[in-house]
């Protein structure tokens, strides 16, 4: 590679992992293991004046003696640096109350997933502890700054992101669920690590989640209804969810597009219930067809265990099938595990060192929240052919490839592909019944949904309540699932477009590649070109798979 650029492209990995030390631990690198983000002011001043650096010295170099790759590389640093210097530049971070996804509560899970491979790793967990103490406090911090220019959460994130604190703290800290999480080896002094631990929550994580609870609370009076919860009704809101969506979705793409492109997937993803429904629910009547995926207790678990097993078995069947269609398979295995935590299912990427496979993660707090239909679609997209798949594969690249190309997250590009293999399960021939390919739709339903909610809210002014009445009436979700999606969406605005809009560009890719190449197409290229080049803005995606398959 240019040496110029291989220096810029080293330099950038290194800032990004500088700024995010869990990121730097999950992927097996222990240099930084007792460091934890930092969520200030000047913190993220600092770094986006970095991100504009690292953009305009891509900038500045010559393309004239780069090949293809580097100039790929090039425009990837550009394209990536300034959305995300752009999104920052925004005061998002001052609307930080999240009672779906925030880390007062998803802490335990977040420390059971970083690797304690040994003593020295294990010494250092409770100065991470420290650091997530000052991330607490850091994010009071910004609550206030929020609150001096208007910029405050929607008071019901705020009242819930206070209970689930008070909560919290109720629980003694010999039990607390944040030290019990950390996985040790068995050559470490675990009573003394454990000690340690409690020691760092009882000093410094309890302390700040304290601060945030009490900047939370002087706050809620100034907080924003349910009626005006999304960012439109905040000043310049309109401009800051605009840059929301050029982040996510890597397009150009306006809150108004996006909202209509929603809505005739909703219409369209009406007729395929209908067409389907008089085999698996015996009507073609859509609101029956989705009462019967609700309620029908023969159409839902009761086990979390069953969960797990099916999910197994689901992507046993899937990787058999793996070779007829991609070229290119991941070396790192794909587990399954049961969470009560965090999303209905997601999924954790391998370490770099092979210390840890990738890891698809299923919510078994409440089973019979889960739709028999639901669960084959659901392991395709996080497991196989979906996430696993796409960031193995990245993550193995060859050493030729910079590294911020392997683990360089892009959401309309991962997520887009994610649910392009929950159609692409059914070309393959994964589903087992035509129950699961109703359970493929309803995911759809939920992806679509998400375009027309998401710009609703934050765009269009629509209250939370308006956003729940209209997924529960286009699909076959309940209110249960509706509110807390809805609930999530308010929360990190723009981030729920990114599905379906990747998924749509990356099946529009391969219609042009199919017509171009008529009886040269071979799918296997397709998602050869799809996969081999990293996580890619979309606009740059379209240029790689045009090149690679004329």
């Amino acid at each position: 590679m240019n040496d110029d650029l291989a220096r810029l492209a080293d330099d950038y990995w290194q800032a990004i992992l500088d700024e995010e030390p869990t990121e730097r631990h999950m992927l097996g690198d222990y240099t930084d293991v007792g460091s934890f983000e930092d969520a200030s002011r000047e913190a993220q001043d600092r770094f986006v004046t970095a991100l504009r650096d690292f953009a305009s010295r891509a900038d500045r170099l010559d393309e004239a003696p780069l090949d293809d790759e580097e100039r790929l590389t090039r425009g990837v640093i550009i394209s990536s640096a300034v959305a995300h210097a752009d999104l920052l530049d925004t005061p998002l971070a001052c609307r930080n109350a999240d009672p779906v996804h925030g880390l007062h509560i998803t802490l335990p899970l977040l420390m059971g997933l970083l690797a304690v491979p040994d003593q020295a790793v294990a010494d250092a967990m409770p100065d991470k502890l420290d650091g997530v103490g000052a991330h607490f406090r850091q994010l009071a911090d910004r609550v206030r700054e929020g609150a001096a220019s208007g910029w405050v959460s929607p008071a019901f994130t705020v009242a819930e992101t206070i209970r689930q604190i008070e909560q919290g703290l109720t629980v003694p800290i010999a039990d607390d669920p944040v030290v019990a999480s950390v996985q040790l080896p068995d050559d470490v002094d675990a009573d003394a690590v454990r000690g340690a631990l409690r020691d760092a929550v009882e000093r410094s994580v309890r302390p700040g989640l304290v601060a945030y609870r009490d900047a939370l609370r002087e706050v809620l009076p100034q907080a924003r209804s349910e009626e005006e919860c999304g960012l439109s009704w905040l000043p310049g809101g309109s401009d800051v969810y605009d840059a929301t969506l050029r982040y996510f979705t890597t397009t150009e793409k306006t809150a108004e597009e996006i909202h209509e492109i929603g809505l005739a997937q909703v219409a369209k993803l009406a007729e395929e219930y209908r067409a389907l429904g008089p085999e698996v629910i015996g009507t073609d009547d859509l609101q029956e067809i989705f009462e019967a995926m609700r309620t029908d207790p023969k159409l839902h678990f009761e086990h979390g265990e069953e969960l797990l097993e099916q999910s197994k078995v689901a992507l046993a069947r899937a990787e058999a099938a793996m070779g007829d269609w991609f070229e290119v398979l991941p070396q790192a295995s794909c587990a399954v595990e049961g969470t009560e935590v965090g999303a209905k299912a997601f999924y954790f990427p391998p370490a770099t060192d092979g210390s840890r496979g990738g890891t698809f993660f299923v919510n078994t707090d409440d089973a019979s929240s889960w739709g028999r239909f639901e669960l084959e679609a659901m392991a395709f997209h996080e497991g196989v052919p979906g996430h696993h798949l796409q960031l193995a594969i990245a993550s193995e690249l060859p050493d030729t490839m910079p590294d911020f190309r392997k683990h360089l997250h892009n959401s309309a590009y991962a997520e887009g592909w994610g649910l392009y293999t929950e159609r692409l399960s059914d070309e393959m021939g994964l589903y087992t019944a035509a129950v699961d390919r109703m359970g493929m739709y309803s995911a759809d339903s939920m992806r679509a949904c998400r375009l027309v909610v998401d710009t609703g809210l934050h765009a269009l002014g629509w209250s939370r309540q308006r956003a729940i009445d209209f997924m529960v009436a286009n699909s076959p979700l309940t209110e249960g699932v509706c509110r807390p999606e809805v609930d999530r969406y308010i929360c990190s605005p723009g981030q729920a477009t990114s599905y379906m809009i990747g998924r749509l560009e990356i099946q529009r890719m391969r219609r042009e590649a199919e017509q171009r190449q008529g009886d040269r197409f071979d799918v296997k290229k397709f998602h050869s070109a799809v996969l081999e080049r990293g996580s890619l803005p979309l606009d740059v995606l379209d240029r790689v798979v045009a090149a690679k398959l004329p």
